[in-house]
């Protein structure tokens, strides 16, 4: 995998940004491949789709890009609300290549966020444009990813260093069973994988309990939450994401 960008494609383009636009798009569709199935190259959709850049031709994936220059930061832009709400509500919603590069444009990190890990409350809403703007009363929309447990982060390059195609796979593929998952339950096992992420490798039951009134907050209508807390530990054990190791002891296998 070729970490540079192509640069003889800037000349034809004038402004910044779609330099980097055309340059990460170049780049992705001549050294990535789909992370579900490995099948490369990928292919570009040709008419505009909204959200979705790329697709596999081989699984039908689809993948939608994000670049920014320097370092990956918590919350990144994105286009309109809405359309990014409906879009994450289908059953297509696309998967996300978050792409960070340097100043010499070459790629510093280059991850993949699988679709199943996105969820409403992660999409923030920006004000409308002014009136006297050109598009007056546009919204956008901010992702935010802090609300993505750390194994939904999966990286293709890290730190300009390219991960085995085989670890990256394995990681994508291991997370699959959260699309079978209705919506509100995906949200439940996801709350809770994120407060595991705020613990050590090692933890106990209590220390998840300890997320009790957080989680009573992102689910008022739940009256149950340690009973609904061991139910999604025990999900996320049979998933072989955590290990359970005995007397209300866990541990992480990511």
């Amino acid at each position: 995998m070729n970490l540079n960008f192509n640069q003889i494609l800037a000349k034809n383009y004038k402004s910044p940004s779609q330099i980097i636009r055309v340059l990460s798009e170049d780049w992705v569709a001549k050294q990535s491949y789909c992370p579900n199935c490995s099948a490369e190259p990928l292919a570009e959709f040709t008419n505009g789709k909204p959200v979705a850049d790329f697709y596999c031709r081989h699984c039908s994936e689809e993948y939608e890009l994000k670049s920014k220059k320097a370092k990956l930061s918590h919350v990144i832009n994105d286009g309109a609300y809405d359309t990014m709400i409906e879009r994450i509500n289908s059953d297509n919603n696309p998967n996300f290549f978050f792409l960070t590069y340097s100043q010499a444009l070459s790629v510093n990190n280059f991850l993949i966020i699988p679709k199943q890990f996105f969820k409403p409350d992660m999409i923030i809403k920006r004000k409308p444009l002014s009136v006297t703007a050109k598009r007056a009363g546009w919204v956008g929309c901010n992702i935010d990813l802090r609300k993505v447990p750390e194994s939904g982060k999966v990286f293709l390059v890290k730190d300009q260093q390219v991960i085995p195609r085989d670890n990256v796979t394995k990681q994508f593929q291991k997370t699959l069973f959260l699309r079978k998952q209705s919506q509100q339950t995906r949200g439940w096992t996801l709350d809770v994988w994120q407060c595991i992420d705020r613990l050590d490798a090692n933890f106990s039951l209590n220390q998840v309990y300890a997320f009790a009134d957080l989680l009573k907050l992102k689910h008022p209508e739940n009256n149950h939450i340690k009973d609904k807390i061991r139910q999604q530990l025990q999900v996320l054990r049979d998933k072989g994401i955590i290990e359970f190791i005995g007397r209300g002891q866990y541990r992480k296998l990511y």
